[in-house]
């Protein structure tokens, strides 16, 4: 496949790098200049970075039963939007250090949605919002078998409150439709398997 892009990492100078927050995450300011396109260097320019790092998200499916798995819960990032800071979402979590995709993917599928068994298929690795943060989402779909009904989840040591919903392909699809779903990796997930869900359930005989 063609590369598309003509520059990288060794076509950047970061002159200063400072830390000005630090809590659950942190912003850096960063000094800095870059090559141009048509030659040469850019002037010098200051720009804040959110620091998020990596994440990875699961879409919970069952093809034999044709039922989608996702978590509700609270995010401080849509408070005061007009549908309220309770997200509709795939299960996910933070990689920590020393911590591969595959091992955070389990480790929040137990904590989230109760379901230690899954066989995980990659969807896709994106960047949310690469303007100010250096936060990359790794996207799966896990494969398995989801119970009748949803239950309740989370840990309190990180006060979470987690609810589990079990859908039918078609709740999940007008849930989407209807903007119930409005975060990315949500959105990203449910427009995978309306493309792949054939393929997913052709899979099985």
């Amino acid at each position: 496949m063609k590369k598309f892009q003509s520059l990288g990492d060794d076509d950047v100078e970061i002159i200063s790098r400072e830390v000005v927050y630090k809590g659950f995450f942190s912003m850096e300011k960063l000094h800095l200049r870059h090559r141009l396109f048509e030659g040469g260097w850019s002037q010098a320019f200051t720009r804040e970075l959110f620091v998020r790092g990596w994440a990875v998200g699961v879409l919970l499916y069952d093809p034999e039963r044709q039922r989608v798995g996702l978590v509700e819960q609270f995010r401080v990032g849509a408070v005061g939007l007009p549908e309220g800071p309770w997200q509709l979402e795939v299960v996910a979590g933070i990689v920590e250090a020393g911590e591969t995709s595959e091992n955070v993917a389990s480790r929040e599928l137990i904590e989230e949605a109760g379901i230690d068994c899954v066989e995980l298929l990659p969807i896709c690795d994106y960047l949310p919002s690469p303007g100010g943060s250096n936060e990359r989402v790794e996207l799966f779909c896990g494969l398995g078998r989801l119970p009748d009904k949803g239950g309740h989840f989370g840990l309190d040591s990180e006060n979470e409150d987690i609810l589990l919903h079990i859908l039918s392909e078609k709740e999940a699809f007008d849930a989407l439709a209807a903007g119930q779903c409005n975060n990315a990796a949500t959105i990203i997930c449910l427009q995978w398997l309306q493309l792949n869900r054939d393929r997913l359930r052709q899979a099985l005989s």
